[in-house]
């Protein structure tokens, strides 16, 4: 919690630092603007590249530092989640044709507890489902695959640990974003009412604040939303693996019961 309430402060400094920054360089800019107004010709002047980040920095600051700053979060977290499921799902990964080869041997050599070491030193779900029914051996094939069937559910539940943490982020920035909008609408009117009219100028700041969130908040979803069917496309292939490998086992350890 400590560490979670650090990053936030690391968050709200550097939206400060950035508007602070974003003030400086406007001023600066202006400054140049006008020094340069005396010799540049308006006509030819060419057109100022504005780099990368210093655009993305100014539209933050425009967008608003308070909504912005709980979207990046949104992003920040949804990534770190996504990476660590495909981290876990690469690392679960398991040759299951070399694996069943090796326990075959491991059986016809050295019986079960040779079998069961082959699993011990091997990684990934797979291994540990086909531990779990090589424990159970000796109460029967139908008990071994009940085992393995049921393993293989904790399996696949522990494979999908966080996605329900990722939904919620996909969810929630865009519905940030559109908070953001709402809020903007909200200050374009109450200056249209200060104002007493409804000029371009005096709706602009309200309307820009609202498209800016809810660019930002879309932005997020659209690639947690990637992540999240590419970790999916990822567990349904390590699924089909499970299972398959699973018969095969089942296959293997009746053959050699029956010798």
């Amino acid at each position: 919690m400590k560490k979670f309430f650090m990053f936030l402060a690391v968050i709200g400094l550097t939206a400060i630092s950035a508007q602070y920054a974003a003030a400086q360089d406007a001023e600066a800019a202006s400054e140049t603007t006008v020094a340069a107004a005396e010799t540049v010709d308006p006509f030819n002047a060419p057109a100022e590249e504005v780099p990368f980040h210093q655009a993305l920095k100014t539209k933050f600051i425009e967008g608003g530092a308070g909504f912005m700053s709980l979207v990046i979060i949104c992003l920040i977290l949804g990534l770190a989640l996504c990476i660590e499921r495909i981290l876990y799902l690469s690392l679960s990964k398991t040759n299951t044709k070399k694996l069943l080869a090796a326990i075959e041997e491991a059986l016809q050599n050295g019986g079960v507890e040779a079998a069961k070491e082959v699993c011990r030193n091997t990684r990934g779900p797979v291994a540990s489902i086909f531990y779990q029914g090589l424990l159970r051996m000796d109460q029967g094939i139908e008990v071994v695959e009940k085992t393995v069937v049921s393993y293989g559910s904790v399996q696949m539940s522990q494979m999908e640990s966080g996605l329900s943490w990722i939904s919620l982020f996909i969810a929630i920035a865009p519905s940030l974003g559109f908070l953001g909008t709402v809020i903007g609408m909200i200050q374009a009117f109450d200056a249209i009412q200060a104002a007493g009219d409804i000029s371009p100028n005096v709706v602009a700041g309200g309307m820009k604040v609202a498209l800016i969130t809810t660019v930002g908040g879309l932005i997020v979803a659209v690639i947690l939303q990637i992540f999240y069917n590419y970790i999916l496309s990822k567990i349904d292939g390590l699924t089909i693996d499970m299972e398959d490998a699973s018969i095969s086992l089942v296959d293997t350890l009746v053959k050699y019961q029956n010798k």
